[in-house]
């Protein structure tokens, strides 16, 4: 096969092709590094765009959430002392009923009345709202403003609990008594199946029913 031999002018138009395709190459590879950076940047852009609105939204969210954590506390407050006056006024009115004059009680007469004692021994802390003296006989009366039929076991345990906290009683029998300012009829058929008497309020008037009572 003939090969036309190399001559000055061949060689140094190879040359020139060979750099002009050089050339090509490195504008091509700066081009395309140029646009994967600018993509790239892009990226980087989007995903700081992206980093900052959701630390944003995070903030707003924590914002409101305490804000909400605020409220919520706030009306557990608000619900709490509403709650407590309640249960005072409730307490105030049945502990006034007795000490004027409905101390003729539980088929017994009692000479005194306290409230709010508080039992401490352990195992045995207690409280009573209601108590009334005499000499061989104590009468307990749990007051609520609106009381449920759960409450009933709570109720029968203080006469045990009293005479474990007040020693002095032990030998005491003890009444108890439910006084709420609204009763329903499953809670009254329960207070009178355990014994406990039925202290409630009937228009301006303190009811007692203590006909079925229990001594405990």
């Amino acid at each position: 096969m003939d090969k036309t031999p190399a001559t000055k002018e061949s060689i140094w138009e190879e040359f020139r092709e060979s750099n002009r395709q050089r050339k090509e190459a490195e504008a091509t590879f700066k081009r395309e590094l140029a646009e994967s950076s600018a993509e790239f940047d892009r990226r980087i852009k989007r995903l700081d765009d992206q980093s900052d609105r959701l630390s944003k939204e995070l903030e707003k969210f924590k914002e409101n959430d305490d804000r909400l954590s605020k409220k919520i506390e706030k009306l557990a407050e608000l619900s709490g002392s509403y709650s407590n006056n309640l249960g005072y006024f409730a307490e105030e009115y049945f502990f006034n009923a007795f000490e004027n004059g409905l101390q003729n009680f539980f088929g017994e007469k009692f000479d005194d009345i306290e409230k709010n004692m508080k039992g401490y021994k352990k195992n045995y802390k207690d409280e009573y709202d209601i108590v009334l003296f005499n000499g061989k006989s104590i009468a307990i009366v749990e007051v609520k403003f609106k009381a449920h039929k759960n409450d009933i076991p709570s109720i029968l345990r203080k006469a045990d609990t009293f005479r474990i906290n007040y020693p002095d009683y032990k030998k005491h029998q003890i009444y108890l008594g439910l006084a709420t300012m609204a009763f329903y009829p499953e809670l009254e058929d329960q207070c009178i199946n355990q014994g406990i008497a039925v202290v409630k309020q009937v228009g301006d008037t303190v009811v007692i029913n203590d006909k079925h009572l229990k001594i405990y």
